[in-house]
């Protein structure tokens, strides 16, 4: 949601500055390079995608062992990495055993004998009869605070991987592409923030190249690398895939913009954002399940978005949902018997997100009486599943830039028929922090934990970057979060109770 703003000073740091960067330079026997790295995706029942990219056309190989050592290994063919999809490609690996870490070595083979070396990753599905762990969080490489080798690159991923998480939860603006890195930040209190710099990352992204560069840009940091080859992703987008506050048909007023279409961006956006992460084909909305304690609903706020007005209309047939993923979520909610249903939302429901002066982006607009505007698909998505009987709901985000709990309840609410339940809030990942932004009491929250900076935009070198993790207990089926800060320290914890 929230612009660029960064003041640049000369020189320049290159992605040589960081330690392990994936090389892409000649290799003399002519054999690919896998450029960065490997990474997981939709892993759930007993399956997952497995993802990489070359420096050049050739076969994807997918080497599968519940062994580290690869013995009695099984070798898969995947999709040709070729020129139509920057040499990426994902293949869906079905058989896993849930329970199991498997392990996986990918290669390219260009054909004539001429193989990459093979990079390696694991990853691990939950059994029905364990506890699942998450994490998630949002807003990577934004403000213009992207990988800095002075402060150990994006760390916050190494402080996630150590809490050896089931998967990953990004709850959107996976890549800032309308905001370009400088090669320094000056900060207000006299330090400076180095960036590593690419071409791709040095304006607005506009063309299928560029938006293919957000992408590149963040797999150069080692820590992002080392977790996504060991904790398979969910992957939720927002605005900054494509530009801030977009909706579908939007005209841009903005001078950085030669392709004032945000339709034609947002295509190009869409294929770079499939292309380049672990994900099924499909629509970015959809239900995964993780046995009988967890329905986890990946919603889509953007694709279908109204135009950002005042959102105080009445005209329930609007929102940001539309119609057809509305429905499938209230379907979805009713039909769960999962202890726990999770909808995970890349804008917040209660907190009010504005888009300048009169114009609002999210949910709320922050008028506390009856539902208005993009609150009504709300509304009915609620009281349908508090009429229903449907317990155990609870909303996860991120966008904001800063990490919050806060408790919804129909008594303190503007309309009384829906069932109370939380809405935890968690980011950024690596990227200017703000807030805390205003609550809306249509809905009835209270603000059990807010953590926000002092001052907007602050950098990853003060602290308030977040990231939260969920916990469900086997055995009491209770569901425990804790927000935690960007090198893993727990800020405030709560254990909701099984319904």
């Amino acid at each position: 949601m929230l612009g660029t703003s960064a003041a640049v000073a000369a020189g320049a740091v290159t992605a040589s500055a960081l330690p392990a960067t994936p090389s892409v330079a000649f290799v003399p026997d002519g054999r690919p390079v896998l450029t960065h790295g490997v990474q997981s995706g939709d892993a759930f029942g007993s399956a997952a995608n497995i993802w990489t990219r070359a420096d050049r056309a050739g076969r994807m190989l997918v080497e599968l062992s519940d062994r580290p050592d690869f013995r009695h290994a099984r070798t898969l063919r995947g999709p040709v990495l070729a020129a139509g999809s920057d040499f990426t490609g994902s293949l869906r690996i079905h058989g896993l055993v849930p329970g199991r870490r498997t392990y996986y070595r990918v290669r390219a083979d260009a054909g004539h004998g001429r193989v990459s070396e093979p990079v390696g990753g694991s990853l691990r599905i939950p059994a029905r009869h364990e506890g699942v762990r998450f994490v998630w969080t949002g807003d990577i490489a934004g403000q213009g605070y992207g990988i800095n080798p002075d402060v150990g690159g994006m760390r916050i991923f190494r402080a996630m991987r150590d809490v050896r998480p089931d998967f990953f939860l990004c709850s959107g603006d996976t890549v800032y592409a309308d905001g370009p890195v400088p090669e320094t930040v000056a900060l207000p209190d006299g330090r400076v923030w180095r960036n590593v710099t690419t071409e791709a990352k040095s304006k607005v992204a506009e063309t299928l190249q560029e938006y293919r560069g957000q992408y590149a840009y963040n797999l150069l940091d080692a820590n992002l690398r080392a977790f996504t080859a060991e904790v398979p992703q969910l992957n939720q987008w927002d605005d900054h895939e494509v530009r801030n506050n977009w909706f579908p048909g939007q005209i841009l007023d903005d001078a950085r913009y030669t392709e004032k279409r945000v339709d034609v961006l947002a295509a190009r956006a869409r294929q770079a954002f499939y292309e380049w992460q672990p994900i099924s084909p499909g629509p970015v909305y959809r239900k995964v399940s993780y046995g009988p304690l967890l329905d986890l609903f990946k919603l889509d706020m953007r694709t279908f978005k109204d135009a950002n007005d005042g959102n105080t209309y009445a005209d329930r047939s609007r929102g940001l949902l539309g119609a057809q993923q509305r429905a499938w979520l209230t379907r979805e909610l009713l039909s769960s018997r999962a202890t726990w249903k999770v909808i995970a939302i890349d804008l917040p429901l209660g907190l009010v997100v504005p888009d300048g002066a009169a114009a609002q982006e999210g949910v709320a607009q922050g008028d506390p009486g009856a539902p208005l505007g993009r609150e009504l698909e709300f509304a009915s998505v609620l009281q349908a599943a508090h009429r229903h009987g449907v317990r155990g709901i609870v909303f996860l985000t991120a966008d904001v830039h800063y990490t919050a709990a806060h408790h919804y309840d129909p008594a303190r609410a503007a309309i009384q028929d829906f069932t109370p339940f939380w809405e935890f809030v968690s980011g950024p990942a690596n990227a200017g922090a703000f807030g805390p932004n205003a609550l809306d009491a249509t809905f009835g929250p209270q603000a059990a934990f807010v953590h926000a900076p002092p001052r907007a935009n602050a950098s990853p070198m003060e602290g308030f970057q977040h990231f939260g993790q969920v916990d469900i207990d086997p055995h009491t089926r209770a569901l425990t979060v804790r927000l935690r800060d960007l090198d893993g320290a727990v800020l405030w914890t709560t254990t909701l109770p099984a319904a």
